[in-house]
């Protein structure tokens, strides 16, 4: 059984398919990949039981044949063979090898029929969109996703349609992000609510392009999966209910203020450097027309940065976790930030001037 390809054509699904699998792994067949060879293509399959990504790559075989390879070898051996080299590979029994030029390399098989697949129950809900809108939700909200917490309900991002919008929410507890884009779902009262899990969110966000491709989402109770013109991802959803959100995202006040995004993360990031590197303190002292950043540390080192800042309201003083400010203030695109601070106990709800679109809440911290 041969296959004949060349390295450019087999480096880019590789690359994707590469994400997807874990260095440790609980079965060793996870490790590797599913090639399925057809007459000029070559299907590729990555799963760590959790999600599955199936992509495929041009190639030239002779037959219909399944196997799998490990993953990261392969991807490794391609990485390190010069752009434009030709690839034969001789699957024979439980091994493959790989020639190109004068380089070989023989390879470990599993059987193709041990490995693992995803297969989702019939899909209750399809969408269309196009890349960039699922694409854009995802960056600008999966920073404040939760890593490992025992709520596991936030280790993910709630995707919701409702109210006529499409929407993206994150939250590991001590801040929010929401990013929203209107959305039709042509069917009126329609609407659903889903966790994608942090993995899932992570790849899919380096998976979709910019393109103006349409991609198709089918959504059941405890599967998404994602058809886009050469890939398909599926990813098993969390099970769970998602704290009520909307409860913790400020009504807007009139006590706010105005600053350059530039200068103020800049700012940040200076001060940010004399920060104690267990709580990332920061204090922030604002007066009419003047923002004052105070940082501090246990070695007894401080560092203070002030701004003009276009706010007429009382004198406030408040503290926040450095980093997510900085978080904020990164995926943010407009010149212009607005920051509405209602007191000094209460969150900060920060977007770009003239975008109420993408949203942010940053809880205060004591210092």
């Amino acid at each position: 059984m041969l296959i004949e390809t060349d390295r450019d054509a087999l480096l880019a699904p590789l690359l994707q398919a590469a994400g997807i699998v874990e260095r440790r792994q609980t079965l060793p067949i996870l490790a590797n990949i599913l090639l399925e060879a057809r007459a000029d293509s070559l299907r590729i399959t990555a799963t760590d039981l959790e999600v599955e990504l199936k992509t495929q790559a041009s190639a030239r075989c002779d037959g219909e044949f399944k196997c799998t390879i490990p993953a990261r070898k392969l991807l490794d051996i391609c990485k390190a063979l010069p752009e434009g080299a030709k690839i034969r590979l001789e699957i024979d029994g439980e091994r493959a090898v790989l020639r190109s030029g004068r380089s070989r390399f023989t390879l470990s098989l599993l059987p193709a029929q041990d490995f693992p697949g995803i297969e989702p129950v019939a899909s209750t809900q399809v969408l269309e969109l196009a890349q960039p809108v699922l694409k854009r939700l995802i960056e600008k909200t999966q920073f404040a996703m939760a890593q490992q917490d025992v709520r596991y309900y936030l280790n993910g991002m709630l995707l919701e349609a409702a109210d006529g919008m499409l929407r993206a929410v994150a939250t590991d507890g001590h801040r929010l992000s929401l990013s929203e884009v209107p959305f039709d779902l042509g069917e009126p009262g329609a609407g659903f609510q889903i966790i994608v899990p942090r993995k899932a969110v992570m790849e899919l966000g380096r998976l979709l392009g910019d393109g103006e491709n349409t991609i198709k989402l089918e959504l059941s109770g405890s599967h998404i999966r994602l058809h886009s013109d050469e890939l398909i991802f599926t990813s098993k959803l969390i099970d769970g209910k998602y704290p009520e959100y909307r409860r913790v995202i400020p009504v807007p006040s009139d006590n706010e203020f105005t600053v350059d995004r530039e200068s103020l993360r800049h700012a940040l990031s200076r001060a940010a450097i004399l920060s104690n590197e267990k709580y990332r303190g920061i204090r922030v002292s604002l007066s009419p027309g003047l923002i004052e950043l105070q940082a501090h540390n246990p070695e007894q080192e401080e560092a203070e940065e002030k701004l003009e800042v276009e706010y007429q309201g009382e004198d406030l003083v408040i503290g926040f976790n450095v980093g997510y400010l900085l978080d904020v203030l990164n995926v943010l695109e407009e010149e212009i930030v607005v920051v509405d601070l209602k007191d000094s106990n209460s969150s900060a709800l920060i977007c770009g001037q003239g975008n109420l679109q993408s949203r942010y809440v940053v809880m205060p911290m004591r210092l």
